[in-house]
């Protein structure tokens, strides 16, 4: 028996980059999650379309992926356009396709991604950014299914899953005369809402040792395991660019080792906004120094937990207080919960 015939192939860092992670970690604990998860089961059997909303980098094509492999057409195509990478006047071309000779440059007769998406799903990731020329023509395709290529006037067909994306409020959008109203009924049958990875914590660790699995496979490098203090420390962080800046954080380890940063300066906490000043002008000047000086020591905290690689004792020694004071200091900034790990299990 030859063995190698049967090992399993190793998967291809293109194939890394589009295979879709666990449910437990794509979805994770959070309470947020729970009900984007209940959502999008519901969702995916059906044909409806989908507006996906939240801040860049939550995974919002992540998701979108997950549900075209949990729909009828899984084995259909999934189709991704980038509203904003492609300029208005090539998005119809791009979209539609186009016959030999109908334009200067057309050599050759091409299919637009609308006819490779047949029976599959059709994703345009940041739709608010299209211009309202080609929000028209989008519209006018969504209406019936049909369309031409550009210098045919064939009027083709096309039975199609349609996702949309967008980081951006276009009840906003519609307001300032930038996104077209009829088209945002179009394609807001359902809407999911991602949160921001501050606002699942509890996922993070779980993401960050999925996340080292994978680059470890996709470079073939060995990184050194990330130990408790790291995974609390992350947990702390506000993380403005969400899961990617996490996973490029994570790449960062794998591939430079222990000596990289995983967290970018970008992503030490921002001193908390000024209170809401009241109507009367009176401005709570003991409050604001309270707030100011707590965000600062915080900090300055997570400064030092950093440059230590997360020792606590080390930080304490380089801030020259005690051990004691220091997790004092932790629990008091919100960093810890008394009693408890960043995992939620009493501590030893």
């Amino acid at each position: 028996m030859n063995v190698s015939a049967e090992r399993k192939k190793k998967p291809t860092a293109p194939e890394l980059a589009n295979a879709l992670p666990p449910d437990e970690i794509l979805f994770g604990r959070s309470g947020a999650m729970k009900e984007v998860r209940k959502r999008a089961t519901k969702i995916a059997r059906t044909n409806i379309p989908v507006l996906l909303c939240g801040p860049k980098g939550s995974g919002k094509e992540v998701l979108a992926r997950w549900i075209h492999a949990h729909s009828p057409v899984a084995n259909g195509q999934f189709v991704k356009i980038n509203c904003a990478a492609i300029p208005g006047t090539l998005l119809e071309s791009e979209l539609f396709g186009f016959e030999k000779g109908a334009f200067t440059g057309a050599h050759s007769t091409k299919p637009g991604r609308v006819e490779l998406a047949h029976n599959g799903t059709l994703f345009l990731d940041g739709i608010a950014d299209l211009d309202l020329a080609s929000q028209s023509k989008l519209l006018q395709f969504l209406q019936d299914g049909r369309f031409s290529r550009i210098g045919d006037e064939l009027e083709r067909s096309v039975d199609t899953r349609l996702m949309c994306a967008t980081d951006k409020d276009l009840e906003e959008e519609i307001a300032e005369g930038k996104f077209r109203a009829d088209l945002y009924y179009r394609i807001n049958v359902v809407r999911l809402k991602l949160p921001t990875l501050r606002d699942r914590r509890e996922d993070i660790p779980a993401m960050a040792e999925y996340f080292l699995a994978r680059c470890q496979e996709q470079f073939k490098a060995q990184a050194e395991p990330l130990t408790m203090e790291t995974l609390h420390y992350m947990q702390c962080m506000d993380w403005p660019g969400n899961i990617r800046e996490l996973s490029n954080g994570i790449a960062r380890h794998v591939l430079i080792g222990p000596e990289a940063t995983i967290l970018e300066d970008s992503s030490l906490p921002v001193t908390p906004a000024l209170p809401h000043v009241p109507a009367n002008g009176v401005v709570p000047l003991k409050r604001l120094c309270k707030e100011a000086i707590r965000a600062s020591e915080k900090n300055i905290i997570l400064a030092a937990l950093r440059a230590n690689r997360w020792n606590r004792r080390k930080a304490a020694q380089e801030l020259k207080i005690s051990y004691r004071l220091l997790i004092y200091k932790i629990r008091d900034a919100g960093l810890m919960t008394k009693g408890k790990n960043s995992f939620g299990s009493p501590r030893g």
